[in-house]
């Protein structure tokens, strides 16, 4: 995207970028990420097993 504009960048420019940059995003991203709960909860099913129903 960036040749795409003219600018020409080195490769080892957009390495030190990623290394300067990802763990700002990282911690940016894991501030606005939802938090896990413990809790589960599970339908109750009902299945015909040869005939025969089994809770």
């Amino acid at each position: 995207m960036i040749a795409e504009r003219g600018i020409a960048v080195d490769h080892t420019t957009i390495h030190r970028w990623t290394v300067r940059f990802a763990p700002l995003l990282l911690e940016h991203f894991n501030r606005r990420k939802r938090s896990v709960t413990g809790k589960w909860h599970v339908d109750e099913a009902y299945v015909k097993v040869r005939g025969d129903p089994q809770e």
